[in-house]
């Protein structure tokens, strides 16, 4: 008589990484993100220049200005003889942080709206005409008039870095939550019909641990690539509002901020625009990449196949 082995059934997130897995954009762009975030918070630790240190002896700091590529500096030196490449280690942990964050305020934002309006029918109409206001409204323009507004005191409360930060990340979040309010709210409303919905509440199963315990887990799929897809719009939002000037200080490097200081000498130097505009780049693709694949991964009809 033979032994049968039982095999121990694979747990769901398993099987999502081996879909993830066949998605050959979602890896490299997997890759590619751990990477820049190797290159970005690692890399500081190796590189150990200061991105805001300038030569106070003013004739050595003319001398060092605006050189091109060396062994003392990789990605050469700016307009006031700073370190290019720790410059850049220190804007993608800015403009990486900005996309996190901002994506978080927007993803909770969106995923309380969407679940109320999708659950509770009194609540659907005033919020969803709240989401269509906002997603009237001219985004740009609103940033521009918020940092306008609030930068002045928010600075003077946390500091020109801390209050510029939590600004952005704010005036970012409070903007973007409307698509994921949406798709939550579709989500919210198939699951309603679902037969163990159903049987939950037939038994009495209170409102706030029907959608804790049945309907949340259910749009996590949503929910996950939908933050996937935030992160890269806040960190081109910021790039934009630091590019027309209105992000953070200058002495207070992010990827768009170098962009804005290195359009002046675009032509004469035009690495110094190049290596943020990759950097944004390349950020914006794998991100987007890897919301693709898990968007296939967690999708359980694609997952089966």
């Amino acid at each position: 008589m033979t032994d049968i082995s039982m095999e121990k059934p694979r747990s769901q997130w398993a099987d999502v990484w081996s879909q993830f897995k066949t998605h050959k954009g979602a890896v490299i762009g997997l890759v590619v993100f751990s990477l820049l975030i190797a290159f970005v918070f690692i890399g500081p630790l190796i590189w150990t220049k200061d991105p805001t240190y300038i030569n106070p002896n003013a004739a050595e700091m003319i001398k060092g200005r605006n050189k091109p590529p060396s062994f003392a500096s990789p990605l050469g030196t700016d307009q006031l003889g700073r370190d290019m490449l720790a410059r850049m280690m220190k804007g993608g942990q800015v403009s990486i942080a900005v996309g996190l964050v901002a994506m978080t305020i927007s993803i909770f934002l969106g995923t309380l709206v969407g679940v109320m309006a999708g659950y509770f029918k009194k609540l659907d109409g005033p919020l969803m005409r709240m989401t269509d206001l906002f997603l009237a409204l001219p985004l740009l323009p609103l940033l521009l008039v918020m940092v306008l507004l609030f930068r002045d005191p928010l600075s003077a409360a946390f500091g020109p870095e801390g209050g510029t930060f939590l600004l952005i990340v704010t005036a970012i979040g409070v903007t973007s939550w409307m698509q994921a309010a949406r798709v939550v709210r579709g989500e919210v409303l198939a699951l309603k019909e679902r037969e163990f919905v159903l049987a939950a509440r037939s038994i009495g199963t209170p409102s706030r641990r029907m959608i804790l315990r049945h309907i949340l887990p259910n749009v996590v799929s949503p929910i996950m690539v939908a933050a996937t897809l935030g992160i890269a719009s806040a960190i081109i939002t910021e790039s934009a509002l630091s590019f027309l000037g209105l992000g953070f200080p200058p002495d207070f490097p992010t990827w768009g901020r170098l962009l804005f200081d290195g359009a002046e000498y675009i032509q004469q130097y035009p690495q110094r625009v190049i290596w943020p505009g990759v950097a944004i780049s390349l950020t914006v693709l794998s991100v987007n990449y890897i919301g693709d694949g898990l968007r296939d991964a967690l999708d359980p009809r694609i997952r089966g196949r």
